[in-house]
């Protein structure tokens, strides 16, 4: 058998004989016992790091293996779900974060896959931090209707699939009345709701079989199932059960949340790696904004360094200037979309997205703009 380089970091627990039993003929591991990390590390050169769950001690664990193996990807792999935990070491930089016993299998493909790829080229590997499983979560929100929010997550998402070769997934979670697929062009029979069969063993299989394609840029995307009655079966634990394997199977997951703040819109909000705050430039939106933010502070939602403002319809006949909203606000501004009535209402008027073609040269003011916006993003 080769050597498939994998460490396990953790206890000899149930959780590692678990895992044992069911790598038995299949990898060839190496084992550390976390009170022997600091002297014995540096006599091991994995090629991906198994961290299993300890209480108290993961942030730590992982903290001090990224600065010792210089950046090796590590799989983290716990009894339970805890999605605080999760949040907090995929930005920390763990590619993956397994539950146990349920995702057995599911983390045996993906260790053979992993390992796969890092013996066929592991320099090449280790320089792109083995990206798989940690894709980012943009999450479009805000508190006062009529901001153009579904239109701008909807063109940020078929933009960014443009100017990307990432693999990019656009959520609609305006569950009651939906939109994104009007602005997408898209119909179709099936529906975010069709997960929810499968959702506590869902795969990337089961997702690619409910999502569409838009038909120009090939973005995937999770229609809303428009029904206020249907849309009481998607809950918390669903919103979070999918964001988890949207990361695993997607670059980048865009989420166009509704106005009203439930548990899944929550949700949705703290498992963001981003917020864009879509908001127009007069004073009822400062006003709302203002709520908003204190809102997010009472459910203990994070804001710093996580929350940017779009401003949309951008003009001379805007109330408020660009100064006087960084002056009332703090957060940064990611973008301004500027005012486009004709080019925008032409392409709602046929049902067409703004933009066509991926080099296209005639675009529109507000396409250029979200193109100059998700293009300075990338870089």
């Amino acid at each position: 058998m080769k050597e498939s380089k994998l460490l396990i970091v953790g206890q000899k627990n149930e959780l590692f004989t678990l895992l044992t039993r069911q790598f038995e003929g299949e990898f060839d591991y190496m084992w550390l016992d976390p009170t022997h990390l600091r002297s014995e590390l540096k006599n091991v050169d994995p090629a991906l790091v198994l961290l299993l769950h300890e209480p108290g001690k993961d942030l730590e664990t992982h903290a001090y293996l990224q600065q010792e193996l210089n950046g090796t990807p590590v799989v983290f792999v716990h009894e339970s779900h805890d999605f605080q935990l999760f949040r907090d070491l995929v930005r920390a930089g763990a590619i993956d974060y397994f539950v146990i016993p349920e995702d057995l299998n599911g983390l045996e493909n993906q260790l053979a896959i992993m390992l796969a790829r890092l013996e066929k080229s592991p320099e090449k590997e280790k320089q792109l931090s083995f990206k798989r499983g940690s894709g980012q979560v943009f999450a479009f929100y805000s508190g006062k209707g009529g901001s153009g929010k579904t239109l701008l997550s909807t063109a940020f998402a078929q933009t960014l699939k443009f100017e990307s070769t990432a693999q990019v997934l656009y959520i609609d979670l305006n569950l009651q009345f939906g939109g994104g697929e009007s602005y997408l062009g898209v119909e179709t029979t099936r529906n975010i709701l069709d997960l929810e069969p499968v959702i506590k063993e869902m795969t990337e299989q089961h997702l690619r079989n409910v999502t569409e394609k838009e038909p120009l840029s090939k973005m995937e995307l999770l229609i809303s199932p428009c029904d206020a009655e249907l849309a009481e079966y998607i809950t918390e634990d669903f919103v979070t059960r999918l964001l988890r394997v949207c990361r695993r199977a997607y670059d980048f997951i865009i989420v166009d949340l509704p106005v009203n703040m439930d548990e899944r819109t929550y949700t949705a909000l703290v498992e963001a790696d981003r917020i864009y705050y879509t908001t127009l430039m007069d004073t009822p939106s400062i006003r709302v904004f203002k709520h908003t933010e204190e809102l997010f502070q009472k459910l203990g939602i994070p804001t710093a360094d996580r929350l940017e403002l779009v401003l949309n319809e951008v003009g001379r006949e805007n109330e408020l200037s660009k100064k006087d909203i960084e002056r009332f606000i703090e957060y940064p501004v990611a973008a301004e979309i500027r005012r486009d009535i004709k080019g925008i209402q032409t392409a709602i008027n046929k049902g067409e997205t703004l933009r066509k073609l991926p080099k296209e040269k005639k675009l529109t003011p507000a396409a250029k703009d979200m193109r100059k916006w998700v293009v300075s993003m990338l870089k």
